[in-house]
């Protein structure tokens, strides 16, 4: 996977660090984090000063139109359970208004927005249904027949939409104040230009139309999985057209018994996770409302507005840091994340909160047994991971991660959050031996992939 010569101190240690690393992962010390210790998580939401701050922000989010339900959709997947009881209800009701709400937008003026960008509607539909089938954060998604007869799904921005994110966008760097008693490592001004920055390009939809097409194009025949692609003859600055897929709901997919719900993670985990490691970009979005699981058992992945690539350097500073943690290697990754800037030698900060802060943010990884995802645990692990406080790594509050793993860094949480909202259960270290050693693939559905990649490599 890797064919340079291995010669920092971080590459070369692992080579031999591969050998104990069986031995170092059964170890007490590199166990998950978050296991255990969401009454830690809890006590953090609890803090007086963190509820307040989490009051104003929601009020706050209220009032963004755009990029609301965006922000909304990514802390639906966190288990509000964790909050207090007397302030749960508020929260699960404002960002459910965060997460649901659309502009009540008529057709008409949907209409207009698609013939300004297509001409008129009759010269490319056949038939289009005026009822919205799914609300995107920016736009709403339409199902439509083409004239050639292909069955295909609209998506259409909001009339204004364009401004209204832009002013959001200005109105988050202007909150971080709030965000810094709720979670200090969120409010870094880097950490909240790259949110803005990567919720921005969903406005891009000619960008969006080229991205899905790639990855349609790197999953067209994959055994498990299914992209629809993009069809740019009809696709405009407002207007994105692909192919229609239907399936069941992510709400269905959880009622599925367990093994069912194991193969859907290992899927959902090997297309959010795996992908950065194997093809050097990835979907920075998951999200329920993105993943149906289609009439012949394929994995359905919708909108692509946040995927994103990185550089083969900034991959492997990912994959040597994590693969260091997984071998307890605390003062190699110390000395990459100095190397990096990420760290200040002269913070005080030691190589055991360096090692603590990567349990915290990827410990999943490194367990190498069966793990049930819950959301209560998927929750506990990105409220410890992004908020610095917690004992063993408190100096990496005063850190600054670079923006170009801050992406990278969502993801993963996230993709955490959206396998608990499934309470998938499954051995996340052995998938992540793929990538992070190199390992033929310890599953069936692994070793099925492998196949179709070697057989698509050849032609």
């Amino acid at each position: 996977m890797n064919d340079r010569v291995p010669n920092g101190r971080i590459a070369r240690g692992s080579r031999i660090g591969k050998l104990a690393a069986g031995q170092a992962i059964r170890g007490v010390g590199t166990r998950l984090s978050a296991v255990g210790r969401t009454e830690e998580a809890r006590q953090r939401l609890s803090e007086r000063s963190a509820m307040q701050a989490a009051q104003q922000l929601v009020t706050v989010l209220g009032g963004m139109k755009g990029a609301a339900m965006k922000l909304g959709q990514m802390l639906s997947v966190l288990d509000l359970d964790l909050l207090p009881e007397q302030q749960r209800e508020m929260f699960t009701t404002k960002l459910a208004e965060l997460r649901d709400r659309a502009p009540a937008f008529p057709f008409p003026a949907m209409r207009e927005v698609i013939e300004d960008d297509l001409g008129s509607m009759g010269r490319t539909f056949a038939d289009f249904d005026e009822t919205p089938i799914a609300a995107a954060s920016i736009g709403q998604v339409y199902r439509a027949r083409l004239r050639d007869g292909r069955q295909v799904a609209v998506k259409v921005k909001y009339p204004g939409v364009d401004r209204a994110v832009e002013s959001d966008m200005r109105n988050l760097m202007l909150i971080s104040r709030l965000w810094k008693a709720l979670l200090p490592s969120a409010a870094d001004e880097e950490v909240l230009g790259e949110i803005a920055r990567t919720i921005g390009t969903e406005l891009d939809y000619p960008r969006e139309a080229r991205t899905q097409h790639h990855v349609a194009t790197r999953y067209r025949g994959h055994p498990y999985i299914t992209v629809p692609d993009s069809i740019g003859a009809h696709c405009g600055p407002n207007v994105l057209v692909t192919e229609l897929v239907t399936g069941r709901s992510f709400d269905h997919v959880r009622t599925l018994p367990d093994a069912e719900r194991g193969d859907i993670g290992e899927l959902i985990y090997r297309f959010y996770i795996s992908s950065l490691f194997t093809d050097h970009e990835f979907c920075g979005d998951p999200h329920p409302g993105n993943v149906l699981h289609t009439t012949d058992g394929r994995l359905a992945f919708v909108d692509f507005g946040l995927y994103t690539s990185m550089n083969s350097a900034d991959v492997e500073l990912e994959r040597e840091v994590i693969r260091a943690a997984c071998e307890d290697r605390a003062e190699d990754i110390y000395d990459a994340w100095v190397d990096q800037g990420i760290v200040d030698p002269g913070a005080g900060v030691s190589p055991e909160e360096c090692l603590g802060y990567i349990r915290a943010a990827a410990g999943w990884h490194l367990i190498d047994e069966k793990i049930t995802v819950t959301p209560e645990l998927a929750t506990s692990a990105v409220v410890l991971a992004v908020d610095p406080r917690a004992a063993e790594f408190s100096g990496m509050r005063r850190q600054r991660l670079p923006p170009e793993h801050v992406f990278s860094r969502r993801a993963d949480l996230f993709t955490f959050a959206l396998l608990g909202q499934l309470h998938a259960t499954n051995n996340w270290h052995r998938l992540a031996r793929e990538w992070m050693y190199d390992e033929a693939p310890a599953t069936s559905i692994g070793r099925e992939i492998a196949r179709w990649r070697s057989r698509s490599e050849r032609r």
